[in-house]
């Protein structure tokens, strides 16, 4: 079973910076598309970032040229760097990845920017 764990949310002060991870564990044989999605408290989950196995990304507009999402594929890591963080990305953070052929979710890491 792959299991995906994120880290690296917490609380920042507006323009401030984080940088989330995620680590893919279990028998993995092979990698494609992955992608970090968010919650904002009483709103519905969206797609941030995503960057697909050739290393393609495309970001929400929201968050372009503040946010950049990479992937380490040796180690089975997913990184979002998140730049001039603004009180609006405040949200519960989600690692996507399909992997095996399967969808999987991490639990998500909370990230608050205050104003």
């Amino acid at each position: 079973q792959v299991q995906l764990v994120e880290s690296g949310g917490g609380f920042v002060q507006a323009g401030g910076s984080l940088r989330l991870s995620c680590a893919a564990s279990g028998r993995i044989f092979s990698r494609d598309a992955m992608g970090w999605h968010r919650q904002p408290p009483g709103k519905q989950r969206e797609l941030v970032a995503r960057i697909l196995r050739d290393g393609t990304t495309t970001y929400v507009d929201s968050v372009k040229g503040r946010f950049t999402i990479s992937r380490d594929n040796a180690i089975n890591m997913l990184h979002l760097q998140m730049n001039s963080l603004k009180p609006e990305d405040t949200a519960v953070y989600y690692c996507n990845g399909v992997i095996n052929g399967a969808n999987y979710w991490g639990q998500g890491t909370q990230v608050t920017v205050s104003s």
